[in-house]
This record gives structure tokens, sequence and C-alpha cells, in this order.
């Protein structure tokens, strides 16, 4: 492992340890030319997943870039970040198990809208707001308000 300081590949293991929800190994690791200190995570990649754009472009998916995005919507909220980890693991999870190789953005905008829908109101409409372009205040005003109606038909259904 590369050290992301002084670029050296001198690295070595000092401890690993599960995270809580044991989908992954965390690893701290120290240089051995520059002394730095840093954590690296290990985890399970059941296949390779490649991410088809609204344009048609192909790119690997990045887990990274999906956490950063997440983080994103969550910043200066309440919510422990364990609880937004396991929803990112879930989300990576829900896509390995559809089958396929290639996957539209928007299914996997999908799935991340669900998972904050249960984790934080804000957060979700954070994400709802650069997932759906919105541009003007209206975009929220008809966000929320179809949020309100299915709020109002989710009520109706119940006994």
């Amino acid at each position: 492992m590369r050290c992301p300081y002084c670029g050296s590949d001198d690295t070595q293991v000092k401890d690993s340890r599960p995270t809580e929800d044991s989908a992954a190994i965390r690893r701290r690791r120290v240089c051995g030319d520059c002394g730095g200190r840093f954590t690296t995570f290990e985890r399970v990649q059941l296949r390779d997943i490649v991410v088809v754009k609204k344009s048609g472009r192909k790119v690997p998916f990045d887990r990274d870039k999906l956490s950063r995005s997440v983080f994103t919507a969550v910043r200066k909220r309440d919510i422990d970040p364990d609880r937004v980890d396991r929803m990112i693991s879930g989300v990576v999870r829900q896509l390995e198990s559809l089958g396929d190789i290639e996957i539209g953005s928007e299914t996997i905008g999908a799935f991340v809208m669900d998972g904050l829908k249960e984790l934080d109101d804000v957060a979700f409409v954070r994400f709802a707001s650069v997932y759906k372009n919105f541009t003007s205040a209206d975009d929220f005003r008809f966000f929320l308000a179809e949020l309100g109606d299915e709020g109002d038909r989710d009520a109706a259904d119940r006994p």
C-alpha cells in the first residue's frame, strides 16, 4: 500500500480489526519512510461493476465516489457515520446482487435515495436536489409536494 503522505511503498500494517458490521477489515498502517499513519479498509467485492452514465459513457464503479456523495448529503447532520457506512454497504450489496455487470447511474441513484430516505429526510432532499438536477426553488417545492402526497397515500393504506 502506497503512503498517502510521501508516496513510499514501504508501509506496514500495525493493527487489523473488523469493522462494526464485519463487512470490512480496518487496517492501521505506518510508513517506514516518513512515519505517517493512515487507515485502509479491505472489503469483499463480488464482481466488477460498470456504471453506465446518462450520456452512455461507461466508467468503473467507485465506492469511494458513492461514499463522498452520500457523506456530502449528510454533512452537518447528527447521523452516526457507522449508520451511513452501513447504508452505503447495503447499496453496494444491492448493486452486486442485481447480477448485472453494467448498471445505469439512475439505478444507483434510486438505491441511494431509498437508503437516505430511511436515514434522514434532509440528507434525502439534499441528495435528490443534485441527483434530479434541481434548478430552482420550484423544483424543491414540487419534490416536497410529491413526498407529501406519498406520505398521505401511505397513511391512507394503514388500518
